[in-house]
């Protein structure tokens, strides 16, 4: 596992939560919440997306610096960190007994 990808991964997926928390106002768990479950999901979604498209293959050799393996850090960093937030957002709904 690359350092600088997982840097990458965690600050899209802090953006991808937040985001996901001012559009799904429902859902949105405060800026802290949000950056919080989105840098966890974004962490898991990038290291399952690099893991399903092979980009942490061993004796890849380019370090991961090319321009796919970081577009596919920030969409899996993002869209894992926004999927995570609406997840925890969700349970967090349901535990509280607020109507949807």
């Amino acid at each position: 596992m690359n350092l600088t990808s997982l840097i990458i991964q965690l600050i899209s997926g802090a953006v991808g939560g937040n985001v996901a928390g001012s559009l799904l106002s429902k859902f949105n768990l405060g800026p802290i919440g949000n950056s919080v479950a989105g840098i966890l999901g974004g962490g898991l979604g990038g290291q399952l997306v690099s893991m399903l498209t092979g980009a942490a293959a061993p004796g890849a050799g380019t370090g991961g610096l090319d321009l796919s393996s970081i577009l596919s850090n920030i969409g899996g960093g993002g869209i894992g960190g926004a999927v995570l937030m609406v997840v925890v957002g969700l349970i967090k709904a349901k535990m509280s007994k607020v109507p949807l």
